[in-house]
């Protein structure tokens, strides 16, 4: 199991970001959770199988068809056994 927090910044918001990340995680069997920031930024935390984790975290620095990521920060954390997820 793996869990990492990742910060998405440029135009990320408003762009069906979070329910495009949402369904990937989902069908990949992740947990965690995704939201917007008040700064702009949409903050995503992945739990689950390493290669999973790993696609979510490269798709991010991708984005859906409307967004334009500018960087991405993506941290490990302790796994915390989140099973599903959700948009926050």
């Amino acid at each position: 199991m793996k869990r990492v927090r990742v910060l998405v910044s440029g135009n990320v918001q408003g762009v069906f970001f979070r329910a495009e990340c949402a369904k990937r995680a989902r069908a990949a069997g992740a947990g965690g959770f995704v939201r917007n920031l008040p700064d702009g930024r949409v903050e995503a935390v992945f739990e689950g199988p390493g290669e999973a984790v790993d696609r979510l975290v490269a798709w991010c620095r991708e984005g859906p068809l409307w967004a334009g990521v500018e960087s991405v920060e993506a941290s490990e954390q302790e796994p915390a056994g989140e099973r599903d997820f959700r948009i926050a």
